[in-house]
């Protein structure tokens, strides 16, 4: 997976009127591990991690990448954000070269329901577009998962196909800054 490209990393933190979108800290840690051991989350994710198995993995400061951002409400991580290149032999791609970039996201169960995804994504969306402006992002999602096709949908992402992945329905959008 090759990096996002000629962008500093990482950024200031973006302030939304709720959120800040930030770079990953040790404090983040214990989040980090509750993400991805929920049976919530993993329910599209294949499934939660064992946190025995998280505890001793996950570093002291999780995350810290180009292209992740965490997502901070009153000072706590409540989720995380993912502009990562799609690898190239996955399905689903706009570009002749492959690996555009890619939304990923994933919130705590209890920060569901309050429209922070749609803030931070849309918060992330507008950064990728100055940052690397006229390139296309896409998201790919199970179809199964309702609230990840409906955030979609209020993200202005277009269906452009849908196909078989780990072993279930999956749908596959792009965005552009460009209109």
């Amino acid at each position: 997976m090759t990096e996002l490209g000629p962008v500093a990393w990482p950024p200031a933190p973006i302030r939304t009127e709720r959120l800040v979108l930030r770079a990953s800290e040790a404090r983040d840690r214990a989040a980090f591990i509750e993400l991805f051991a929920s049976p919530e989350v993993g329910t599209y994710t294949g499934g939660p991690r064992p946190r025995d198995d998280l505890e001793r993995a996950v570093p002291e400061v999780p995350g810290r990448r180009p292209g992740l951002f965490v997502i901070d409400l009153d000072g706590a991580m409540i989720g995380m954000i993912t502009l990562d290149r799609r690898d190239a032999e996955r399905p689903g791609h706009v570009l002749p070269e492959a690996e555009e970039a890619e939304l990923g996201y994933l919130f705590l169960p209890e920060a569901w329901g309050f429209g922070y995804a749609a803030e931070a994504c849309s918060a992330a969306l507008a950064w990728f577009a100055g940052a690397l402006p006229g390139e296309p992002v896409v998201l790919c999602t199970r179809t199964a998962s309702d609230r990840s096709m409906r955030l979609a949908a209020k993200l202005g992402f277009t269906e452009v196909e849908r196909f078989e992945e780990y072993g279930a329905e999956a749908w596959f959008g792009v965005w552009s800054s460009v209109t």
